[in-house]
């Protein structure tokens, strides 16, 4: 019977892979349409489809959960990353959903000129890299790399931050781009969530090794 449960916890860690992975791509097909100069459908078409399928493998990941719940008696341990999974999932479906928001804005900031005079890609950059750590570190049970992401949540923030006031800069000496401004601020908003997205995930990670959440 313990086989048989750790194989179905095996399967349960892959499908979360898979779809961390899914996550991925969709942040960076969605931040490199929103850096290029001139849209591209099938890029878009692309970021749309993968967040539907992120969708379908949250339905398939809950399945798994709660058959592992309802069929199985598993022990405390078992508990924690079984309940872990079925938060991390649904921070991974808000990334998702976070990548297709980004896509929608490309569209109006495509030909902008003024993403590449601020910290956008740089961001951008510490934004996917958080999300990669984040899924390694479940992947792998790696408590240290789960609380460096927690910590380097501060470092996406304060991208954040920076941003705001570059705008507000760009805004003082060029006051006729007003509509463009606040998509771009948007932008960073959306890509400040995905980095407390991948906090969070960092957090059920943390808690189902440790059977507790840590103040970081």
């Amino acid at each position: 019977m313990r086989n048989r449960f750790d194989a179905q916890l095996d399967n349960l860690n892959q499908e979360m892979i898979k779809m961390g992975k899914l996550c991925e791509q969709a942040i960076a097909a969605a931040i490199k349409l929103t850096m290029e100069k001139t849209a591209h459908e099938e890029l878009k078409q692309e970021v749309l489809d993968t967040d539907a399928e992120i969708d379908r493998k949250e339905r398939e990941i809950e399945g798994i959960c709660m058959k592992l719940l309802l069929r199985q008696q598993p022990v405390a341990r078992d508990l924690r990353v079984i309940s872990s999974a079925l938060k991390m999932i649904s921070d991974m479906e808000r990334i998702g959903d976070q990548a297709s928001d980004i896509v929608e804005l490309a569209e109006y900031i495509g030909n902008s000129n003024i993403k590449y005079k601020i910290h956008l890609n740089d961001m951008a950059n510490e934004v996917i890299r958080m999300v990669t750590k984040s899924i390694d570190s479940f992947v792998n049970k790696d408590l240290d790399m789960a609380k460096s992401v927690i910590v380097y949540d501060d470092v996406v923030d304060n991208y954040f931050d920076k941003i705001k006031k570059e705008l507000i800069e760009l805004i003082m000496q060029d006051k006729g781009d007003g509509e463009e401004y606040i998509d771009i601020l948007m932008l960073a908003k959306y890509l400040e969530r995905i980095g407390d997205h991948a906090t969070n995930i960092a957090g059920w990670v943390e808690y189902s090794i440790l059977g507790t959440h840590v103040d970081n």
